[in-house]
């Protein structure tokens, strides 16, 4: 099975049975093991009839007590071996299923990491989690064709050529009987793909709607507009369940039929074959073959229509892997040098320029305006912003992305301790009594009691059983809103980056915490570029440059003071908020 660091390789994204085909050849060995052993299990499946009708026709018929015993211990070590083999096979496929499946997490992690911040305008959260939650498994649960699809084939041939001695008609039935089967299935099949397909893309949908929900429920009850969302919601979700319907309307047929038809199949052998003894054509141990023989093949030919239907379900979950890998990564085509010390970040579009060494605020009454000022000045968006006079999309991102951090207020949290998500994994020593097991935990390293002192985040860390050891949930939703918002900022102090770009840092803190941080931060970053959007006179007291904006330009610069003195838009805006903070205090 894959290992978790060793290279998935290169998909194949041509289609969606090429990449079902890539997944095969990536564990060649496997599949193939898998294979050979689902057709020798079948095919002495099929040995166990032959070896009846000898103990019918050599022992039982003629009284011979012995060559009866024979043929009975030949039985029985038969299925014994059998059975070993049936133990492996399904260890074999299941390690050719779990490779599918972590393989394909893997490459479209990959990609997810390599598309970056172009994922989420590129594709949409509920597709990525539709792929992540179910086409995996699906892709899968498709690879079973590799083997009991192949043994069934080849059951399928050593069957015919065991019933050619004993009677050409009943051949001719059996090789008949599964391209009929084939044929009343093939139509419910090709159907089963359209509904399904049809089905997996409302259902990505629906799931964006969810993640949607549970982000902005608090929104949406200040705004009134819970039970419109919720109402539409609930249509979506009736849709989704009517097309489930359908799927599985389709489904239950497909399923019926690979239980109905070899039922079918066995009884029309069957009847034929009892009459051909009953006209003494063949004898009462080759009817008792052609019975086991017809009926080792229900299997089979079970395994023939649930190969297509699991088929089915596999390219429609492959096709929407391959769509996703088809994307690609914004082009990175730079190769001009960064400037070699700090440089202006200037944004042409919005007028802003953010001066090195300095922490400059960012104001505006909206904040997807300061927002997508930062997202350009951070690049990641298209614009024409210079850096040292030189234009950042023509600057290797690599280069960008080593020295410009942009440090969002809403960043994930990924479950692990508080020390590898301030730092990352390795990245912040744990000291040699954590090393050794000691069940006190390691201190905070002097780079890490400073980030976190800055960010006034050392009450959280005292407050945690196990201090940096402690652990976090996903989206560290065991600690507060606050909570959370100053370990984002001390994430983004402790990479101590050449710009700094924040996002409304100190949105979610009291006056008392937020005085701290403003106090903290301009000592932290002295030297830095630091820019931070806000509208916190306690952050914008602090700040060495305040830039505002009115509908995305910049309508004034200049310090705190004086921009209340002289700009009466700055002054309400500010003033507002100070307002709201002094109504949260009380």
């Amino acid at each position: 099975m894959i290992d978790a660091y060793e290279d998935p390789g290169t998909p194949d994204t041509r289609g969606g049975w090429s990449y079902l085909w890539w997944l095969v050849r990536r564990q060649p060995g496997r599949s193939l093991a898998g294979a050979l052993l689902a057709s020798v299990w079948l095919t002495l499946m099929a040995g166990t009839p032959y070896l009846m009708a000898r103990a019918v026709d050599d022992g039982l018929v003629p009284g011979r007590t012995g060559v009866l015993a024979g043929w009975t211990a030949a039985v029985f070590v038969l299925g014994a071996v059998n059975a070993w083999i049936s133990i492996m096979r399904h260890r074999t496929m299941t390690r050719v299923r779990m490779d599918a499946y972590f393989r394909t997490i893997k490459v479209v992690v990959g990609h997810a990491v390599r598309l970056g911040a172009a994922l989420p305008r590129r594709a949409g959260a509920g597709e990525v989690v539709t792929i992540g939650v179910g086409d995996v498994h699906t892709i899968a649960q498709a690879l079973t064709v590799v083997g009991p699809g192949v043994g069934a084939v080849v059951v399928y041939g050593v069957v015919a050529g065991l019933l050619m001695p004993i009677s050409p008609l009943l051949t001719g039935v059996v090789l008949l009987g599964v391209p009929v089967v084939a044929l009343l299935a093939g139509p419910l099949t090709r159907r089963l793909q359209g509904r399904e397909t049809e089905y997996r893309e409302r259902q990505g949908v629906l799931t964006a709607r969810i993640g949607d929900l549970a982000g902005g429920l608090r929104v949406l009850n200040g705004l009134g507009g819970k039970g419109l969302f919720a109402d539409a919601f609930r249509r979506d979700s009736q849709h989704l369940r009517v097309q489930g319907y359908r799927v599985g309307a389709v489904a239950s047929w497909v399923q019926a039929l690979g239980v109905g038809l070899p039922t079918v199949y066995l009884a029309v052998v069957t009847w034929i074959a009892a009459r051909m003894a009953a006209r003494g054509e063949i004898t009462v141990g080759e009817l008792v073959s052609v019975y086991g023989y017809v009926a080792v093949l229900v299997g089979p030919v079970a395994f023939f229509l649930d190969m297509g239907y699991q088929l089915s379900r596999g390219v429609v979950a492959a096709r929407r892997v391959v769509r996703l890998l088809r994307l690609a990564p914004e082009p990175d085509e730079g190769t001009d040098r960064a400037p070699d010390g700090p440089a202006v970040l200037h944004d042409p579009e919005s007028g802003v320029r953010v001066r090195p060494g300095l922490l400059t605020a960012l104001v505006g009454a909206a904040g997807a305006e300061t927002g997508a000022v930062v997202d350009r000045l951070g690049r990641y968006a298209l614009s024409d912003v210079t850096w040292g006079g030189t234009r950042l999309d023509a600057v290797p991102l690599r280069d960008v992305r080593s020295r410009v951090l942009v440090a969002d207020h809403e960043s994930h949290f990924f479950a692990d301790t508080l020390r590898n998500s301030l730092a990352g994994a390795g990245n912040c020593p744990t000291g040699p009594d954590a090393a050794a097991g000691a069940p006190e935990p390691a201190p905070p390293d002097a780079r890490t009691a400073r980030a976190l002192h800055a960010a006034a985040a050392t009450d959280i860390l005292q407050a945690l059983p196990d201090g940096l050891d402690s652990e976090l949930s996903a989206q560290a939703r065991n600690l507060s809103g606050g909570q959370r918002q100053r370990v984002r900022l001390a994430r983004a102090l402790l990479a101590d980056p050449e710009v700094l770009l924040a996002v409304e840092p100190t949105s979610a803190l009291d006056a008392h915490t937020e005085s701290l941080v403003a106090e903290r931060l301009g000592t932290a970053r002295s030297g830095r570029t630091t820019l931070l959007t806000t509208t916190s006179p306690l952050m914008l007291a602090r700040a060495d440059e305040v830039v505002y904006l009115v509908d995305g330009k910049v309508a004034a610069t200049g310090t705190h003071e004086g921009l209340l003195e002289h700009e009466p838009g700055y002054r309400a805006l500010v003033a507002r908020d100070a307002e709201e903070e002094e109504e949260a205090v009380r």
